[in-house]
Order: structure tokens, then sequence, then C-alpha cells
């Protein structure tokens, strides 16, 4: 495959503009890669790929991937690897590596099924251990530095003890947005471990909340059929879809954000697909991926459990308080 990575200035087919601006990366869990796609749902590029081979231990059960260093990198959490990788982008050179492939553990450089991993501005990474019940922060060099939570304590006392933490989404103001699926409480929490509020969602399985306003939030339910819910401090649910059965409905969504235009993107996991939601049709408008079909050819997907968009310019809209 030949890479096409300009900045999505080619022109657009009828009917196409605005679906979304940039390029939208998606992490293809089931097929053990990373795709990047454009609107029009070409294939720009993949990794691992030749010239780009996987990091030792492999490439396994990629969760999540975010752009890092203004769209220079790329960091994924290898959910099942029980690692964290960061490469370079477009190169896939191997920048960062934590944990120790598929040996789950609490000690220092190991993890157990680390989620939603982050590079913030200062260079620490941020990740979700959620077998061991916290959230664990590492120097740009890779060194444990603070945690929240206690290792192995997986009740729901925060910040003392967190309950399978799946979510630690940065804030503008430097907290983290947690989320525990024990219990189904969504938590903000300072870096240094002071609870700002907690709130228990009326939902199966909160995944990954993210931030939308001051006082509205937005989080998926991984659940059959699954739902996507915007909600406040209160825990009052503000807006929500969750159709039950369809087309529309969703299987275990596990990932929920606010595209620029307004569309909200969702991993669709267990219905194989990407999907873009109008929220004031509650339509899907655009989806990569065959519905309730798995596969590798072009246009599929297997249990799709990330993505992140890329913008003009290197922008990282979904969460522009990384670096």
């Amino acid at each position: 495959m030949t890479d096409s990575l300009g900045d999505d200035s080619s022109p657009r087919p009828p009917g196409s503009s605005g679906v979304f601006p940039g390029r939208l990366l998606i992490a293809d869990r089931g097929n053990d890669r990373l795709l990047l796609v454009d609107a029009h749902k070409r294939i720009l590029w993949k990794y691992p790929a030749r010239g780009r081979p996987a990091p030792k231990g492999g490439f396994y059960f990629p969760d999540d991937a975010f752009f890092t260093r203004n769209g220079n990198g790329i960091i994924s959490n290898q959910e099942g690897n029980d690692t964290i990788v960061e490469i370079a982008f477009p190169s896939g050179k191997v920048t960062f590596q934590y944990g120790h492939p598929k040996t789950p553990g609490a000690s220092t450089g190991y993890l157990n099924q680390p989620d939603d991993a982050y590079r913030l501005k200062d260079g620490t990474i941020t990740v979700a251990d959620a077998q061991n019940c916290r959230i664990l922060f590492l120097s740009p060099t890779g060194r444990p530095e603070t945690q929240i939570g206690t290792t192995g304590d997986c009740t729901h006392n925060p910040p003392h003890s967190i309950n399978y933490p799946n979510g630690d989404t940065p804030l503008a103001n430097g907290d983290v947005l947690v989320s525990e699926v024990g219990g189904s409480y969504v938590d903000e929490l300072t870096r240094q471990g002071a609870l700002v509020w907690s709130r228990k969602l009326p939902i199966a399985y909160p995944s990954d909340p993210q931030q939308l306003g001051p006082d509205l939030y937005l989080v998926a339910d991984y659940h059959k059929p699954g739902g996507i819910y915007e909600f406040n401090r209160a825990g009052r649910i503000l807006w929500s879809y969750h159709p039950s059965s369809g087309e529309r409905m969703l299987d275990h969504p596990s990932l929920a954000e606010r595209l620029p235009n307004g569309l909200i993107g969702v991993n669709d996991d267990y219905r194989h697909r990407v999907v873009l939601i109008d929220p004031k049709t509650k339509r899907i408008v655009w989806q990569y991926g065959h519905t309730d079909h798995r596969g590798t050819r072009h246009g599929y997907l297997a249990i799709p459990d990330g993505f992140d968009l890329l913008g003009p310019g290197g922008t990282m809209p979904t969460h522009p308080y990384t670096g």
C-alpha cells in the first residue's frame, strides 16, 4: 500500500463535505493494527506494515490509540498485551515502551490490562492500569512517578481506592476524568490525588468519559444494547442515544467523542464499525466498517476499540490538553 498523507486537501466527492475535518485513526483491535482513513474511507496509512515493523513483543490487542506531539506520534495501550507503545508518525519507529508483553504485574515496569494511555503536555504518560485498580503517571523516560488509587484495592473510595478504572481523560485544568466500571462511577481527580467530585451514573458500564463543557460530560455505556450519554456533575442525563434494536443499535460502544463539527464519533466494538452520529437527528451519518461483519479487507474492521482525529495542521481536537 502506498501512503497518502496529505493534509486532507483533496477534492471531496458529492455529499461527503463536512463529515469530518482531517484524518481518522482507528485502533482495529481484533486485527492487531492501526488504520488511518479519510472521510472518503480511503486507507492512508497502517501499522504494522512493510517498513513499519511491530515492536519487540508484538503489536497485540491495541485497545486505544491517540495522536501525540502535534500529530507526529501515536501512543497505544495494548490491553491484552499489558504494554504501552508510542511510535513516531508516520515512520512507525518505536519511541517509547512500558510493560512486559503478555506478562501482567503490579511492580515497577509492569502493567495489568492498561487502558487509555495519554501523553500529557509536560511529557508525562498517564494510563488507567485497570486490573491493578490505579491511575499511573509515568515520567517521559518510563519511571513511575505518582498514582491515584492503591494498587490491588479495587473498591470505590476515591482517591484512596478506585474500582476497575478504564478511563483517565486529561482535562483543561490538569485534572483527570476517571471512569470506574465497578459501581458505574465517574470521578474528577487532581494529579496530586485529590477528589474533586464523584457521581454514580444510571448506566451499566461507563467507558472513557469526556468533558464537553463546564458542567457537561459525554460517556459510552459498554453494553448491549449500548448507549451514549451526556450528563452533568449531578448525574442527570441530559441527552442520550440508545436504540434497542436495528441498524442504529450499538453493541458494546467503548468510546464516544464529539468532533469539531458537532458529530459524535463512536467505536461500536462488536458491530465492527466506527460510526458518526448526528446528535440532533440521532442518525448515523457515516461509518467505516461493515455492520456485524468482521474482516481484514479494505472497508472492514474487527472489534475496533479506539479512534482519534488528526485535524489540519497537526491539531488533536478531541484531546487538546495532551502533548
